[in-house]
């Protein structure tokens, strides 16, 4: 089976590297435009891109699949690169850019999403995300046969797996991108031999996964203790969640629950365990720690010398 590839991330690569392991013919991979990254913000190729240059494979990437939208040529390009390859199937994963009709048109199996959640819940751009934030104690990896709507394609074949209560969206990435790049190489497996039983997503237990926004990264000390302890969990590591306590911005990446209360943002004790801070109802120890461009510490290192923020409070979540 002929398979083309388009992904971007490291969630795609992994994807990518197991399906030609596997021995799938991948006659070519799309993936997004190189981005600044780092402080130099010089150009990074893509994970994906890195693997298919490594091992020789044909790779564009178009800043655009649309015929009529803002970068035609790139989008002819494209639909010229496919149409040679003769793909029998498109897999998707993490890819970033809007799949047009005719890129599900041209292949003969059409296109396969490796979706990130146990679909109909969490369609949408930040699915791993999401569910740490709600506080899921599951979630999983759909296959999925894409059409023309959000997430909304027949399903394929999934397989779900538990939420940890430490599970951040880093760990839990890892994880289903392991989960995701086994089942993809399966459910080819099965189409090849007509094994696929395509099922209509139910219409009950519908959420949309958003994409994050920077401006969820500040913590706002009046909520609850388990949901500012869920997000800090769900923000690890982008875009990290952040309080500014005498004047300087600091990333919290761990807490713990505790009993005590006291008026939201406030510092209600300081010692080697870490910073504990009022919430709504109760209470978190903030036990890891990040100043501006320094690095993540446990909370014993990072208060060195800080036994004098007892008492302060956090500056407040200002809402534009």
């Amino acid at each position: 089976m002929r398979v083309a590839f388009a992904g971007t991330p490291e969630f795609a690569s992994m994807s990518l590297v197991h399906l030609h392991a596997s021995g799938f013919d991948t006659p070519l991979v799309m993936t997004q435009p190189d981005r600044p990254a780092g402080r130099g913000l010089k150009l990074q190729a893509s994970p994906v891109k890195a693997f298919a240059l490594q091992k020789g494979l044909t790779l564009i990437q178009p800043r655009s699949l649309r015929l009529d939208g803002k970068f035609p040529e790139d989008a002819a390009a494209a639909r010229q690169a496919l149409q040679s390859a003769q793909p029998d199937v498109l897999v998707v994963a993490a890819y970033g850019l809007i799949l047009p009709q005719w890129v599900l048109d041209l292949p003969t199996h059409g296109g396969l999403n490796i979706h990130a959640s146990l679909l109909p819940r969490w369609r949408g751009a930040a699915p791993i995300h999401r569910a740490v934030e709600a506080g899921d104690s599951r979630t999983g990896v759909t296959i999925m046969q894409m059409d023309a709507g959000l997430d909304t394609g027949d399903l394929l074949l999934a397989e779900a797996l538990d939420i940890g209560v430490d599970d951040t969206t880093a760990t839990l990435h890892d994880r289903l991108a392991a989960l995701g790049a086994r089942l993809i190489v399966e459910a080819l497996e099965l189409a090849a031999c007509g094994g696929l039983r395509p099922q209509p997503q139910p219409d009950v237990g519908v959420r949309y996964a958003h994409k994050i926004d920077k401006a969820e990264a500040s913590i706002d000390w009046t909520l609850p203790a388990a949901v500012i302890e869920r997000r800090v969990r769900a923000f690890d590591p982008f875009p990290g969640a952040s309080g500014v306590l005498d004047g300087e911005t600091i990333k919290v990446w761990r807490v713990k629950t505790q009993a005590q209360t006291g008026a939201p943002g406030t510092v209600l004790s300081v010692s080697e365990a870490g910073l504990t801070v009022a919430c709504g109802d109760t209470a978190l120890l903030l036990t890891e720690l990040q100043r501006p461009g320094g690095k993540r510490l446990p909370a014993q290192q990072f208060l060195q010398g800080r036994s004098s923020w007892a008492g302060m409070v956090f500056e407040p979540v200002r809402l534009n």
